[in-house]
């Protein structure tokens, strides 16, 4: 069997209107001279491309998808929310919660981007592909059930999920989110469940600013079956191998899910815009090996990716390639020019001694 790669050109087409990084162009605020929105398609399509000329594309079982249907959204998100989402896509765009802005006939985009997710994660259940990536625009992790925000429009992972369920008796998932902003929707979806263990590895008090706290651990049923894991800005590599060590890969192990889903942020590397965090793309290498190793372990090898976040153009393509290095268990010749440069601006050992020490007080409190 094959890893896959869901992909669809249409999710590229998507488009967040005109702005400068995340501001409305107006008043004061110029019109960009480059990108525009931070959320633009190039650093999805640099990475497709470098997995093209590098030899791993070849490899891959690239794949598409029909949209999410109706049904499948509203097994998580509310009808008034869909109609209104669809009523402002169909009326040349607008924003239907928080920094959400969305073009004409992003509606049908949104929900081929959760469709690809939904595919991936059947066909990873059904042994079809050995495991998978997708390629999925717009992004779906901050999207609460009732508005979208942060880029998000759908909830694409919870989605597949609950489509599966309904179609495949899924049963137990582990959500394992490393983006570097805190994965709140999927934590809203599944917060008062038992049968999701979502965990968020993000830098603190980023976004959104507030949540994402140590003490949200679920409530009712589901009391216990949240993590939140926030970094310290600055952490760099080994803030994340020690949040692995210590806390996301004992919670995972011991929650003995079916199917593993990582919620594939790329923005932690250390030229995000929008972050302030040192990760670089052995760190996504060697996160991608350990999730890939223990769900060898724990659950016939069912992982799966779904990208989310990742705004440094030049960035994004490397982190990419070593995820998706490591779920095909190929090595392309491409070396990261950016590699050595981060690995110099790692912080101090007294910061990552101090780092760790927190995360060590916290699993002692789980």
């Amino acid at each position: 069997m094959t890893t896959a790669f869901y992909f669809d050109e249409r999710c590229l087409w998507h488009t967040t209107g005109e702005h400068a990084l995340i501001l409305p162009v107006g008043g004061y605020v110029q019109p960009p001279s480059g990108a525009g929105h931070a959320e633009s398609p190039e650093s999805k399509r640099r990475f497709k491309n470098l997995l093209e000329v590098s030899g791993i594309a070849a490899h891959l079982s690239w794949r598409g998808a029909e949209p999410a249907s109706r049904d499948d959204m509203l097994r998580v998100h509310p009808a008034a929310y869909l109609d209104q989402f669809k009523a402002l896509s169909d009326a040349d765009g607008g924003n239907a919660g928080i920094y959400s802005p969305f073009g004409p006939g992003s509606f049908e985009i949104a929900a081929l981007s959760a469709g690809l997710a939904k595919r991936a994660v059947a066909d990873v259940l059904s042994g079809e592909v050995a495991n998978a990536y997708v390629l999925s625009r717009p992004p779906g992790h901050h999207c609460l059930p009732e508005q979208s925000m942060g880029f998000c429009l759908l909830a694409n992972i919870p989605i597949a999920l609950e489509a599966a369920r309904a179609s495949h008796g899924l049963g137990r998932v582990a959500v394992l989110d490393w983006d570097v902003h805190h994965g709140n929707g999927t934590q809203a979806v599944y917060y008062d469940r038992d049968d999701t263990l979502t965990i968020s590895i993000h830098q603190e008090t980023c976004f959104p600013p507030g949540q994402g706290l140590a003490s949200e651990r679920g409530a009712g049923p589901g009391q216990g079956t949240n993590l939140n894991i926030p970094l310290l800005p600055g952490g760099g590599h080994q803030a994340y191998m020690d949040a692995f060590e210590l806390l996301a890969l004992p919670a995972i192990r011991s929650f003995a899910p079916d199917l593993i889903v990582i919620a594939c942020g790329l923005d932690a590397n250390g030229f995000d815009p929008l972050a302030r965090m040192l990760a670089h793309s052995e760190t996504f290498r060697q996160m991608t090996r350990q999730v890939k190793d223990l769900a060898a372990e724990i659950c016939g090898g069912r992982v799966l990716a779904v990208h989310e976040g990742g705004y440094a153009e030049v960035a994004v393509p490397f982190c990419g390639l070593a995820v998706v290095e490591e779920l095909s268990e190929r090595r392309s010749p491409v070396q990261d020019p950016l590699l050595e440069l981060l690995q110099t601006q790692q912080p101090p050992a007294d910061m990552i001694a101090f780092q760790r020490a927190r995360l060590a007080q916290q699993a002692q409190h789980i």
